[in-house]
């Protein structure tokens, strides 16, 4: 596919130039944009569906509002390519997520227009309000805050706590909340909020909508005459009966088409004269414009480079199993012998592997929608009883329920048996969603077990050992696929707090845990070295660890996390509490945040490659 001729969106340097363009210039510069998204997401890889569902939307807060003055919040922000190519951003779309390159999330430091960092969800209603009442604060009256929050974003309960403190406000603060309602966040819709919103929706074309309006609006002084103008392009605004934002006390509006752009700026002109927190329901097409993407909103969500003339291709040949297959085989194999097995995840069906899993156990599966507190002490409550729960998640997601896990799961010591994806470096997503904080928040919880594979026989047999040891476990494993180990352990399991030696040598003595075990071998292939695959982080095997120290001049210790507080650490604590002063070497990740790259060159940058490894230990054994 060539570069699509987009004329108009070639003339937007920033959103100065939009708001000069009429209306009619304005919905083909959304046809534009779509054809240029497509073409670009296709080289780079990137969010795609969610973008071209939000392209109207974009266009109408670029044009409507005076940004960056006023201030747009993307949640998430997978929605926010219109608004990357709108503001200065168009020519470097070519490196989105690439090494260097645009970040695939809203980042304050790469814009003036990305008001507030986003990438993980249900974090826009609270940052937009608390820049709201900053400003009335300091007097800025007149600077608006837009949260642009998904249907799927507004299940967290961070957003429902926003909104409950937003309603308090009523005059003196520019707020406004859009619900960008596209009936899917990356999964399908969940739960009783996804049901409520399709009511509402079901209502827009209802005989009586102006009767209904009018009762809502009239005590409003100036809103009803602003509906009645509205009423000439046939926009109602119905004030859904026992609705969560009248529950809290906030102005309702909506929903209106979000792919009318007519309509929609003029409705975002109207609310612009109001005062006080106001929602405004917009109903958008994920994928829209994209009709691969139109059909499978939830494959085109998150996608490497293809063909747009053809669309995603299946791979012609399976290859090695990903971690995440081992663990959605593992499961559905596990469920098969045991009817007590209970699978959750946040809303990451596809994501954590559970899609064969929810198609053949269905009363023994539950998305809870993106509320990953709740998916942990829903974990727990279930293992206060013979079920046997096993909570599928993200690393980066499991950060925001680190609480529960503490409170609910582990002091209580039920036996919740978390499958801990994407552990380490992710690649493109970067910052946001790499997963390297688990160990050390994990190894500090007492009654927890922390586990971390090397490959995926040993994930296997890792998730065996914790589903059976009836303890808080965590088993860890990176993202992609392993070394490719067949996966030969069927229901066997593993001693807990035990290692496993791969290669017997002398002088330096190198500490795996993980990922890390595959990086060192050839090290210690190379210079005759002792490999141990040290399994668990907790509870380290510390005989292996004194062994070690005992038998050999240097240690040398690798993980794919944090280094602080992290695996290597516990090595030194060993090492510490019985006096021995052997020398160690950690590899792990630094004491920043590591943007977004492809696995291998953030691993390179960060020296987690045998060859970095080698030319240290090299100098040490020199010295």
């Amino acid at each position: 596919m060539e570069k699509p001729n987009t004329p108009i969106l070639d003339g937007i340097d920033s959103p100065d130039d939009v708001r000069v363009l009429s209306d009619g210039s304005l919905t083909i510069l959304a046809k534009e944009i779509r054809d240029f998204m497509v073409w670009s997401v296709s080289q780079t890889g990137g969010h795609l569906s969610s973008s071209l569902g939000a392209v109207e939307l974009a266009i109408a807060l670029h044009a409507v509002f005076n940004t960056p003055d006023d201030k747009i919040i993307w949640d998430v922000g997978h929605q926010a390519y219109a608004h990357k190519m709108l503001t200065g951003r168009r020519d470097r779309m070519g490196t989105l997520r690439q090494y260097h390159g645009l970040s695939g999330f809203p980042k304050r430091c790469e814009s003036e227009y990305d008001s507030f960092g986003t990438a993980h969800s249900s974090t826009s209603i609270s940052a937009a309000l608390g820049m709201a009442v900053a400003d009335a604060l300091l007097g800025n009256q007149d600077r608006w805050h837009v949260a642009v929050i998904g249907d799927g974003a507004l299940t967290g309960g961070m957003a429902l706590e926003a909104l409950n403190d937003a309603g308090v406000y009523k005059k003196g603060l520019k707020l406004l909340i859009i619900l960008n309602d596209n009936d899917c966040s990356i999964s399908p819709p969940v739960g009783a909020l996804s049901s409520h919103l399709a009511k509402i929706v079901s209502t827009r074309t209802f005989m009586n909508a102006r009767e209904l309006s009018k009762k809502v609006l009239k005590p409003v002084p100036g809103l009803w005459e602003v509906a009645k103008r509205m009423e000439k392009q046939a926009i109602n605004f119905v004030s859904p009966p026992s609705g969560i934002f009248s529950a809290y006390d906030l102005n309702y509006f909506g929903p209106v088409d979000g792919h009318n752009l007519p309509e929609l700026l003029e409705v975002l002109r109207n609310l612009r004269r109001l005062d006080g927190p106001s929602v405004l329901h917009v109903v958008t097409k994920k994928g829209k414009g994209y009709p691969p993407a139109e059909a499978d909103p939830t494959t085109y969500h998150g996608v490497g480079k293809f063909d747009p003339d053809v669309g995603i291709l299946p791979s012609a040949k399976p290859g090695k199993p990903t971690y995440t297959q081992v663990f959605g085989r593992w499961i559905c194999d596990r469920a098969e012998k045991d009817p007590m097995l209970y699978g959750i995840t946040p809303a990451m069906r596809e994501g954590s592997g559970l899609v064969e899993f929810a198609k053949r156990f269905p009363k023994r599966y539950r998305d809870v929608a993106i509320a990953e507190q709740h998916a942990v002490t829903y974990a727990a409550g279930l293992a206060t009883t013979p079920i046997r729960p096993v909570l599928a998640i993200y690393s980066s997601f499991l950060q925001r329920a680190i609480d529960q896990v503490i409170h609910d799961v582990a002091l209580q010591n039920l036996p919740v048996l978390f499958a801990i994806d994407r552990g380490g470096l992710v690649g493109a997503d970067g910052a946001t969603h790499h997963g390297v904080f688990d160990i050390a928040q994990l190894r500090g919880i007492p009654n927890m077990v922390v586990m971390t594979p090397s490959d995926e026989n040993e994930c296997r047999l890792m998730l065996n050992t914790g589903y059976e040891c009836r303890l808080p476990v965590a088993v860890r494993y990176p993202r992609g696929r392993g070394p490719g180990v067949e996966v030969t352990a069927g229901d066997d399991t593993i001693p807990i707090g035990k290692s496993r030696k791969l290669l017997e040598g002398k002088r330096v003595a190198f500490l795996g845990f993980g990922s890390m075990t595959n990086v060192l071998r050839p090290v210690a292939e190379h210079l005759g070295g002792t490999l141990i695959d040290m399994r668990f982080v907790k509870p380290l095997d510390r005989e292996a660890v004194l062994e070690a120290a005992r038998t050999h001049e240097l240690l040398v210790a690798a993980e794919e996390g944090q280094l602080a507080g992290g695996a290597c650490d516990a090595v030194l604590e060993v090492l510490a509490d019985v006096g021995l002063t052997v020398p160690v070497m950690r590899f792990g990740l630094p004491d920043r945040f590591i943007d977004h790259g492809t696995q291998a060159e953030l691993l390179a940058e960060v020296g987690l490659t045998s060859e970095a490894i080698e030319k240290k230990v090299l100098e040490r054994l020199g010295a």
